[in-house]
């Protein structure tokens, strides 16, 4: 009897110990998978919100780069330049070769151009139907005298238009006698640097520079320079006795000396502007005809005493 409770005894000792054993790793298990979990949870992903403040960042990070004002098409100065137009009613006038002066002044440029007649009174740079809103952008006529080939003057209007880019379209409201507006589409283009006008009547010396040729021969600089009645007259002396005459716009002269080097009166259009002229050498075997440019330096100009 005593054997048998002890067996039973031994028995249920044994339960309780493989009761607890099996216990413990329910326990544990929770927590260790809620660790594992943590461990493996992905990083949460960025959304708009965020990389919009990164970008934000960067951006003070890194400040822009400040923005160059655009260099003037021309430097400072006086042009000539075609006004090109879409109708062969609104146009330069004839007298001026459908060309008018471009004016660049700290960097900015001003068209003047002289008209046909006094029939247009107002451009608006821009369209037509917004003229009406902006009347103080109107641009008011000039008077200006033309002359013609035939030596006939007229007075005409004139404007000074404001030009942002050259070579390219642009549009130009014109307003009519009538009271009628009409759009246009206009371009200044070919800029040329201005002649200089002639001086007044008188005797000057002037810088003369010659190009072209095997660059041997020179002349004398400067140059006697005469106007009279607002012609100009220039004296040309090679550094040869053998040019025999010169061509100039097609006319032929001759030497006004008989010995010494070779020296000509020819006629002068503009100053600061390459004069193309022909001068015929007999220094070789056979007499030949060469081509040069004279330019004459305003701003070398002395009055003689």
């Amino acid at each position: 009897m005593k054997k048998t409770i002890a067996l039973a005894l031994a028995a249920l000792m044994l339960l309780v110990l493989l009761t607890a054993c099996s216990a413990k790793p329910a326990e544990t298990e929770p927590a260790e998978l809620e660790q594992t979990v943590q461990t493996e949870q992905p990083a949460e992903p960025e959304t708009d919100e965020t990389a919009e403040d990164a970008d934000a960042s960067a951006e003070e990070e890194t400040p822009a780069e400040p923005e160059q004002p655009a260099e003037p098409a021309l430097p400072d100065g006086v042009y000539t330049a075609d006004f090109n137009t879409d109708s062969s009613m609104f146009h330069a006038n004839e007298a001026n070769d459908g060309k008018g002066t471009l004016t660049v002044k700290d960097g900015q440029m001003t068209f003047h151009v002289s008209l046909v007649s006094k029939k247009i009174v107002n451009l608006y740079v821009g369209m037509a139907a917004d003229a009406e809103a902006h009347e103080g952008d109107w641009l008011q006529p000039t008077t200006d005298t033309v002359t013609y080939s035939d030596g006939l003057s007229d007075e005409v209007y004139g404007f000074d238009i404001p030009v942002e880019a050259l070579d390219e379209d642009f549009q130009l409201a014109i307003l009519g006698a009538k009271g009628k507006w009409y759009d246009h589409t206009v371009r200044v283009a070919n800029a040329q640097p201005a002649a200089a006008e002639a001086p007044a009547d008188g005797t000057y010396t002037c810088d003369v520079t010659l190009e072209g040729g095997s660059g041997r021969a020179t002349v004398e600089s400067p140059a006697a320079l005469t106007v009279a009645d607002g012609r100009m007259t220039a004296t040309i002396v090679w550094s040869s006795p053998n040019y025999d005459y010169m061509l100039v716009d097609g006319e032929k002269y001759l030497p006004t000396n008989t010995e010494g080097n070779s020296t000509f009166e020819i006629p002068v259009t503009a100053l600061d502007t390459p004069l193309d002229v022909v001068g015929d050498t007999v220094a070789m075997s056979t007499p030949h005809e060469i081509e040069y440019t004279l330019t004459f330096a305003y701003a070398s100009l002395i009055e003689a005493k």
